[in-house]
Formats: C-alpha cells, sequence, structure tokens
C-alpha cells in the first residue's frame, strides 16, 4: 500500500491529509470551498486516488492559502507515497476533453519542480472560487511534490470545463505514471534516483 499521511499548520490554514495512491477514486472531508472540493472529488474518482481531509482556512480573507496550502500538503503525500519511486512509469501525459474544452496534461516525476501553465479562462470566479488559485495549486504542488508539469489549453471557452478538464487530466496523467511497470525492476532513470520526497516546503 503506497500510502501517506501528512499535518501542516499554520496561522493561516490547518491540513491533515491522508493519501493512498492505489485506492479506488474517493474523496472525504472538504476544503470549506464548494468548486474545489467538486474538483478533488473529480481528481480522485479519475486517478483513483483515495483522499481523506480534514482542514480549516482563513477564509473569511479569501479563498488563496486554504488552495495554495492543500496543494503543498497533497505534493507532499504523493511524494511521501511514492518514495523511491520504484518500479513506476515516471511519465504520464494526457487529453482530456470536456464538451468544448480540451486540455493536455503532461508531466513527469523527476524530482524536479517545475510548471508551465498555458491557460486562459475569461472568468475570474466560479461559485467562491477564485480562478487563478488554479495555477497557484499546481505551483505548490509541483514544488512539493518533485514534479514537471505542463498544462495546456488546446481549446475552452467555459471556465468550469477548462477547470474541470485540468483536475481530470491531472489525475489521469497521474495515474499514468505512478502506475508500476512490471518490466521496470529498480527507480525509472538513468542516474539511479529520482530526486524529492516530500522535502520542499513554500
Amino acid at each position: 500500500m503506497r500510502t501517506a499521511f501528512i499535518e501542516r499548520n499554520t496561522t493561516e490554514t490547518q491540513i491533515s491529509l491522508e493519501l493512498n495512491i492505489d485506492g479506488q477514486g474517493r474523496f472525504s472531508g472538504s476544503s470549506g470551498i464548494g468548486f474545489f472540493d467538486h474538483m478533488l472529488t473529480l481528481f480522485c474518482r479519475h486517478g483513483l486516488f483515495d483522499l481523506k481531509l480534514k482542514m480549516t482556512g482563513d477564509l473569511n480573507v479569501d479563498g488563496h492559502h486554504s488552495v495554495e496550502d492543500l496543494g503543498l500538503v497533497l505534493g507532499q503525500a504523493f511524494s511521501q507515497a511514492l518514495g523511491e519511486k520504484k518500479g513506476i512509469n515516471r511519465y504520464g501525459t494526457f487529453f482530456l476533453p470536456m464538451d468544448e474544452a480540451l486540455v493536455m496534461v503532461s508531466l513527469d516525476l523527476s524530482g524536479r519542480p517545475y510548471l508551465v501553465y498555458n491557460v486562459s479562462i475569461s472568468v475570474e470566479r466560479i461559485g467562491e472560487f477564485d480562478v487563478e488559485l488554479v495555477s497557484e495549486f499546481l505551483r505548490a504542488f509541483t514544488v512539493c511534490g518533485g514534479v514537471t508539469l505542463h498544462v495546456h489549453k488546446i481549446s475552452g471557452t467555459n471556465g468550469h470545463h477548462i477547470i474541470e478538464a485540468i483536475f481530470k487530466g491531472l489525475a489521469r496523467a497521474l495515474r499514468q505514471a505512478v502506475s508500476l511497470d512490471n518490466r521496470e525492476t529498480g527507480i525509472p532513470s538513468s542516474k539511479g534516483i529520482l530526486s524529492s520526497q516530500g522535502g520542499y516546503d513554500i
């Protein structure tokens, strides 16, 4: 069982998170932001990850700290659960269509955090969720997860559809990358190591 448990408490957010990479796609708990919880539910379902979340945040200010900090903790959890990353596929790419929207997500569990986010969305908010926080969440996730991540919008006009395609595409690409390759007996790198095991924080 590739699992992780992370707790992170600051004056802005208090987060307790349990992750099972080899789960059945279940999400329980709440970030306190309805639209974001919807995206986390989709992320778990399409990645077949089990995620239990307990958190509170300074939502009286806005959602920024909650969304970013959850990205940090989720990245740390994936890194912890994967450990040395022996036997994994390492890479994942998925093109996700959502009605008129089409998004490409490609990633490498390289230990080298890098985000390329080429997405434009015409609306600023969906429900209580600030659209600009999508990139903040992904940036935090890549930094603490040691993930090289490219997200490109190929087409799309509806903000909800575009963001949903991003989260589903991320889940599907991660599902590919963390899956075990029965021909790979070691660490999938010519260096013999894939660095970063949850040691980052911002």
